[in-house]
């Protein structure tokens, strides 16, 4: 509280007391989620299935219709065809078509490296 008794707060007290509690030492990335401990082995954490993979065919898949939809409303959009001439729907399904081809490319090395790797 302040000297005045007003019993408003000048953070002077809270600090202190937070300073004079003692410190707690904590074990570096114990409670961090993904955190291994020193006894398991590195390659599982051990909470997944030992052939768990992402769905990289069905993110293939949605980013080609992204792709196909958003160049094809663009395209719509751009050239003048939309509703009100406004080019600014247009750009932005431009920049998410644009987003969806590197989607695809991404998607397209991993699945080369998958099939790689079961050779």
């Amino acid at each position: 509280m302040d000297p005045a008794g007003s019993g408003y707060s000048t953070g002077m007290d809270e600090r202190r007391l937070r300073d004079d509690r003692p410190r707690v030492q904590r074990d570096p990335g114990g409670d961090e989620p993904g955190h291994v401990p020193p006894e398991q082995p590195r390659g599982r954490t051990g909470t997944e299935a030992r052939t768990a993979r992402s769905p990289l065919r069905l993110r293939l898949v949605l980013a080609v219709f992204g792709l196909v939809v958003c160049g094809l409303l663009s395209a719509f959009w751009l050239t003048g065809a939309g509703p009100g001439g406004a080019r600014g729907p247009g750009i932005v399904l431009a920049v998410l078509a644009v987003v969806a081809v590197v989607d695809i490319v991404v998607v397209s090395r991993r699945l080369r490296t998958r099939a790689r790797s079961r050779r």
